[in-house]
């Protein structure tokens, strides 16, 4: 059985709920990622933010971002896996919610994130031609 560790990318960092999204958006630039978990003071997951919440959710509301909190814009419930799912309850989860990245947690910590290049690299051509169409599917 193939699990979320398997074909996670290790090593995800988190932003802290108290960092600026100036810092956030420096920290994806220097680990070249489009989305990074957000973090509490408890260590645990309460949010992502990608590149695009920071451009769409403050920049273009003219909000400057080394005022505007990551914590923010960390609304809803976090979608997140555990460590050993298997890779096929992975897939239906993301594709139900239609996320394109999801954090991997092991032990109520962050251990890696799966995104839609891990999925390219560890999925079949069917798997991976459904999982796009689930995804990119309007609703």
């Amino acid at each position: 059985m193939t699990t979320a560790r398997d074909i996670m990318h290790a090593g995800a960092q988190c932003v802290n709920e108290d960092d600026s999204l100036y810092t956030a958006a420096r920290m994806m630039r220097d680990l070249n990622v489009g989305s990074l978990p957000i973090c509490g003071k408890d260590d645990r997951l309460h949010g992502i933010i990608t590149d695009r919440d920071i451009v769409v959710r403050c920049c273009a509301e003219g909000r400057n971002p080394a005022e505007v909190k990551a914590g923010e814009l960390a609304q809803g419930k976090p979608y997140w896996v555990e460590a050993g799912s298997d890779v096929s309850a992975v897939l239906d989860m993301m594709e139900q919610h239609q996320i394109r990245r999801v954090p991997v947690i092991d032990a109520h910590r962050l251990v890696g994130m799966i995104s839609e290049a891990d999925l390219a690299r560890h999925l079949t051509d069917d798997q991976l031609a459904h999982f796009v169409e689930s995804v990119y599917a309007a609703r």
